[in-house]
């Protein structure tokens, strides 16, 4: 035993050595004015709507869209208040929110019968596998947020014995999350399923709380921002098996080691109430993540509570099987192949630590004042330049473009206003294709003329 504890305790070691590296270089990025993401500027602009008094949902013509629920952005809108800035804010929440998913993570395996060293060498992993295949670590999108406040109905269910209170709030996190990401149904499914083999007698009251919680936002919303919510997340977009294919791929190269220990725990200990819960918690997770893997712009977050589930099964793993040494091993595979995906030369560059991001944020204070100097509106497929240049929100390329991709609209209203040379200055990632379809990218080489390109994108200008 005093040898698989020191193993153990050398692996973690190597982990928060890794992800100290790792936080240090995405943390200094949170100040910084450059995206990490084209989520970030589109969040922020929502952010700003909910401070300042403005509709959070645009009317259904705009060509600005927002198929998010509601309440991060009121969340976020209320830091951003006081620091000035929705990006840095919402940046601050997402890394804030990360540490208490973390924190559930590590007391859900106590609560479990795990050890210290197993709970905490499996909450260091389920970091790494954020930091090495992921971009969403304080990044300005709610999705930690959202899973964080998912882990605390989990940490809630899991009290011994299982309470009508606990499952109660169980169920109020659960829809709490919802309203803040509205991919986040895996964890209430599982639970559900898990309470029926655990305590029949409390899944009504979770069931019932949980339907009742979200009845209740619905309606809110109905009231108070004259949206019907499901309707509004319905927002069409393209769906692809091939894409499916490739993100699968993606997110098996870390995801099959971990699956292959969760069905070792499975055949090993498969009466374990705590394992039944976890196997439901990954089943469901991966099922999900498939199905959404299709959708056009979803990225590795899709598979968030499934990295989660498996991060659960690897403490209860360690603890509960023979040769833990042996798995926490082999775990270390899938987080080596992810630091040699990320592999970059300028990691033995002073430079590279010193001065983090430091071109990044030139080349976007560059392109930002070049925004800023333009005067009238913008057109911005990286949006978080024109919410830093000032400009209102202008067009939501990604989501619009899906709708006219998918016919559910028409582009005429744009291309008339590109036309009339609407926009003043005009930024795509890149001209090669457009986001936007064939008839806005045709009318952007007749009307417009390229000023500028860079890393960041092509900027144009009337011509």
């Amino acid at each position: 035993m005093p040898r698989l504890r020191h193993a153990v305790l050398a692996l973690t070691l190597l982990l928060v050595f890794c992800c100290a590296l790792a936080l240090y270089h995405a943390l200094s990025a949170i100040p910084l004015r450059f995206s990490l993401d084209p989520n970030e500027g589109w969040n922020a602009y929502h952010a700003l709507a909910a401070r300042t008094g403005a509709p959070p949902y645009p009317p259904a013509d705009s060509l600005f869209v927002n198929n998010y629920p509601p309440l991060s952005f009121y969340v976020v809108g209320a830091l951003g208040s006081l620091l000035g800035d929705d990006i840095v804010a919402g940046r601050l929440i997402s890394l804030l929110a990360l540490v208490a998913l973390l924190a559930g993570v590590f007391f859900a395996l106590r609560r479990m019968r795990c050890r210290n060293s197993f709970s905490a060498f499996a909450t260091l992993f389920l970091l790494s596998a954020f930091l090495a295949f992921s971009d969403y670590v304080a990044m300005n999108d709610p999705q930690m947020l959202g899973q964080a406040i998912g882990m605390a109905g989990l940490l809630f269910a899991l009290h011994a014995p299982v309470r009508r209170d606990a499952v109660i709030a169980a169920a109020l996190c659960c829809a709490l999350a919802f309203f803040i990401k509205h991919n986040l149904v895996v964890l209430p499914i599982a639970l559900a399923l898990w309470l029926w083999r655990r305590a029949p007698g409390c899944l009504a009251y979770f069931v019932g709380v949980y339907g009742a919680a979200l009845l209740s936002g619905l309606l809110a919303c109905r009231v108070f921002l004259q949206i019907d919510l499901l309707t509004v997340l319905g927002n069409p977009r393209l769906y692809d098996f091939a894409l499916l294919l490739h993100n699968l791929g993606n997110w098996l190269i870390f995801g099959v080691v971990p699956l292959a220990v969760l069905m070792r725990l499975v055949w090993r200990r498969y009466r374990d109430p705590h394992v039944l819960l976890v196997t439901l918690y990954a089943a469901i997770g991966i099922e999900a993540g498939i199905f959404f893997f299709g959708g056009a712009g979803v990225d590795m977050n899709a598979m968030f509570d499934a990295d989660i589930a498996l991060a659960l099964a690897i403490g209860l793993a360690l603890e509960r099987l023979r040769r833990p040494r042996g798995l926490a091993l082999l775990l270390m595979l899938p987080l080596g192949i992810g630091v040699i995906r990320n592999f970059e030369p300028a990691w033995f560059t002073g430079a590279f630590w010193t001065h983090p991001h430091a071109d990044e944020a030139r080349l976007a204070a560059s392109d930002i004042a070049f925004l800023k100097r333009r005067p009238g509106p913008a057109l911005c497929e990286n949006l978080a330049l024109c919410y830093w240049a000032g400009k209102p929100a202008g067009v939501d390329v990604f989501n619009i473009g899906e709708a006219y991709l998918t016919h559910a609209r028409s582009d005429d209203f744009l291309v008339a206003l590109l036309q009339a040379q609407h926009f003043r200055t005009v930024e795509f990632d890149t001209l090669s294709s457009s986001p936007l379809g064939e008839r806005v990218l045709v009318m952007l080489e007749r009307r417009y003329i390229v000023d500028h390109q860079n890393d960041e994108g092509v900027f144009l200008v009337p011509r």
